[in-house]
């Protein structure tokens, strides 16, 4: 049975993530004849002599035309030793919220970043945000090195800088690899190139077809928010009531033992049910229907978890921001938070610190979050909620900060997930 590895690539715009992602499909022939065919046309009607790979990605005519990605597209591609899941991510400025979506379940990220340009701002941008999603294995694609002559001592100067900044935000050493690359000629993106002899580690995809692959979700704690009640009321099922939801994080079995938070109340599993019929057991990612041997006063927005293994129910929290508004945050600003299946008010009770990802510093107090800044804030909530810190539970500790008159996600937010910890700047 091969392992699983979900992975997002991210770096700026022309960096040649498209053209690497379409190289990793290309050539471990995950693309289908007609895509090819179609890829090969698009390509001729262009005036190139050879496909272009990045049209296997790309998938809208309106972001072909504008020559960047916009949307999140997420791959799937397997080799005899693992299968993956993908999440090609934008690279502009403005589509940061982009990526902190694709690499929000991932277990390892590419950042690609061109050779002739080296580590930029934006690099550095999306490598504070990853740390701070637990992202906890980087490849550093040193992309183009063919425009600059296969040269070690640019790919080197370039390895070494994003190492130290890595580094910084708390990545060991063996988290990170730098992989010189050609996305377009395939350099070392399969197997390792010829015309960089000076380079002795792996090839991309064989990296990641070695890399360890994080903690399984199916080892947290049980974490099940219920999306819906069902009652069916039927003739067959009069007294049916089942909480259908997507378990998060976990493991749940018929005859365990569990309380439903923030109320506290405890009961057992007594079936567990889907459209195909009922289940021995089911595991983080799985969508299904709890039935409990007492019942219970439960509705959506409620937690079922473990019970030896229980969150904390508050209704004050600290927390990371990711702000991806236009409309910048102020202490005071009232909001809505979605946290799994519930979405509560909120009170935004203090700035407590803004990361400057650029020198790896926090700033004391800012006045406001602006639009891809990263900050530590406190939070109260109208009501009390079952919380656990990011670190521990990712799917538990993550949740979205939304504008009530509008609508709109204003920040994704991790719970207790600290900025780095450097020398503080006023």
């Amino acid at each position: 049975m091969t392992s699983l590895l979900r992975l997002a690539t991210a770096g700026s715009v022309d960096d040649g993530k498209s053209t690497l992602v379409g190289r990793l499909l290309y050539d471990t022939k995950s693309v289908l004849a007609d895509q090819l065919d179609a890829v090969t046309r698009a390509s001729v009607d262009r005036g190139l002599s050879t496909p272009d790979l990045s049209l296997l990605v790309d998938g809208l005519r309106s972001e072909r035309e504008q020559g960047i990605t916009i949307d999140v597209a997420y791959r799937y591609f397997a080799t005899p030793k693992r299968t993956f899941v993908l999440a090609d991510t934008p690279g502009h400025v403005q589509y940061t919220r982009n990526t902190v979506t694709g690499a929000s379940t991932a277990q390892l990220a590419i950042l690609l970043v061109d050779a002739r340009n080296g580590v930029i701002e934006q690099t550095r941008r999306h490598a504070a945000v990853l740390a701070l999603l637990g992202v906890r294995r980087l490849v550093l694609a040193v992309n183009k090195i063919d425009l600059v002559d296969f040269d070690e001592a640019t790919f080197t100067t370039i390895a070494d800088e994003f190492t130290a900044h890595a580094t910084a935000l708390g990545y060991a050493p063996d988290e990170v690899q730098a992989i010189p690359v050609s996305a377009l000629h395939g350099d070392n993106v399969v197997e390792r190139s010829e015309r960089t002899p000076w380079y002795r580690g792996p090839a991309l995809l064989e990296h990641l077809e070695t890399v360890p692959v994080a903690d399984d979700p199916h080892d947290e704690p049980l974490r099940f928010p219920v999306q819906y009640v069902i009652r069916p009321r039927t003739p067959e099922h009069p007294d049916y009531r089942g909480y259908a939801g997507q378990v998060a994080s976990g493991t749940v079995r018929p005859g365990d033992e569990v309380v439903v938070q923030p109320s506290g109340l405890r009961s057992r599993v007594e079936r567990i049910d889907t459209a195909d019929g009922p289940l021995p057991e089911a595991g983080a990612g799985l969508s299904v229907t709890l039935v409990l041997a007492d019942d219970l006063d439960i509705a959506r927005g409620d937690l079922i978890t473990a019970v030896d293994d229980q969150p904390r129910v508050t209704d004050e929290f600290s927390a990371t921001l990711c702000w991806l508004a236009e409309k910048p945050l102020t202490a005071g600003a009232r909001v809505l938070v979605k946290h799994g299946t519930k979405t509560v008010q909120a009170f935004v009770e203090r700035l407590a610190t803004r990361f400057d990802e650029q020198r790896l510093a926090t700033v004391e107090a800012p006045d406001t979050l602006r639009l891809n800044d990263i900050g530590q804030v406190e939070i109260r909530t109208a009501e009390p909620l079952p919380v656990d810190d990011y670190a521990t539970t990712h799917r538990n500790g993550a949740f979205l900060v939304i504008d009530p008159p509008s609508g709109d996600t204003l920040a994704a937010g991790l719970i207790g997930a600290p900025l780095p910890s450097l020398e503080v700047s006023v």
